[in-house]
């Protein structure tokens, strides 16, 4: 009678290892109609009216940025978020009217991005607990405040190893999700040891609650050719394995694969694949001068049947 039990036991075991091996590799993501842009870094007056909104795609705007140093931009708070974007011209109540005027309009908020006051703006908790409360309070009331729809992850300088950077931010979007406070969270990595080293701890622990991942591919070498783009975001979409990996280009043309020179042969060639989940810019400043003209036609191309 003992060996049929131990069948039994030996046959489970393997279901089990299988199921667990076909579930840790996630299914890809099909094509979307998302598009997201950064808007208001750069204080040139830039509003969301400005930037043509195509009613046939999901749009998020994402302000830039909300970041944990007292107000003038010279020591970190531990959590305690201020609002570093251009304020004045992007407002709680041209959030709330730019939602009510469109219905596929959603607004972000990222936390904290290259630089602050001319210097580099540093993920620096004091300890896991602390800042993770100071942020959950300070990002909810801001959150509020405006009627925004989720947070991105823009930290690119850290003074914490990767492990307490999982928890914190980990910890932050889990309880903004559980307390109703927002409905997405994206990151925005690039190709840099260090960045990497972060995100994808983070991703490996929490990358279930993880919506979008903003990867910043104009990070990369202004000559990218089309075959290197593609190269670059089938190696990041292993990275952040089952994740929506959206392609990016930035509008000022400093870096990466521009709409110039083959942007969107490769975003037709993904969309071809099945691999195209969305496309974002950096930055509606930098597009403001030139009529936002591929904002246009990225709209145009996600909005086209897949």
């Amino acid at each position: 009678m003992a060996l049929p039990k131990l069948k039994l036991i030996f046959t489970l075991f393997f279901l089990q290892a299988f199921l667990t091996s076909s579930t840790s590799i996630q299914a890809a993501p099909a094509n979307s109609d998302l598009f997201r842009e950064y808007i208001g870094a750069e204080f040139n007056n830039v509003k969301f009216s400005d930037v043509p909104i195509n009613p046939n795609v999901e749009f998020h705007f994402l302000l830039s940025f909300a970041i944990d140093y007292d107000p003038s931009g010279s020591s970190p708070t531990n959590g305690k978020f201020n609002v570093f974007w251009d304020s004045d011209n992007l407002s709680p109540s041209q959030v709330s009217s730019i939602k009510n005027l469109h219905s596929n309009v959603k607004v972000g908020l990222s936390l904290g991005g290259d630089s602050v006051n001319s210097g580099s703006a540093y993920f620096k908790p004091s300890s896991i607990d602390s800042w993770v409360s100071n942020a959950v309070s300070s990002l909810t009331s801001i959150i509020q405040q405006y009627n925004l729809d989720g947070i991105d992850i823009d930290y690119e300088h850290f003074s914490a190893d990767p492990a307490t950077f999982s928890e914190c931010i980990g910890k932050l979007i889990t309880t903004l999700k559980n307390n109703g406070v927002i409905s997405f969270a994206s990151i925005a990595p690039f190709d840099d040891d260090q960045v990497q080293s972060h995100y994808m701890a983070l991703w490996k622990n929490y990358g279930h609650l993880i919506d979008y991942v903003n990867f910043q591919f104009y990070a990369y070498d202004q000559g990218t050719t089309v075959s290197q783009f593609i190269n670059y975001f089938k190696t990041q979409s292993s990275n952040y394995n089952g994740g929506k990996v959206l392609a990016s280009f930035i509008s000022d043309g400093s870096g990466g694969l521009s709409p110039e020179n083959g942007f969107f042969t490769a975003c037709h060639r993904l969309k071809s694949e099945q691999q195209l989940h969305g496309i974002f810019v950096w930055s509606a400043d930098d597009s403001k001068k030139i009529g936002f003209r591929y904002e246009k036609q990225s709209q145009a191309l996600l909005a086209t049947p897949h």
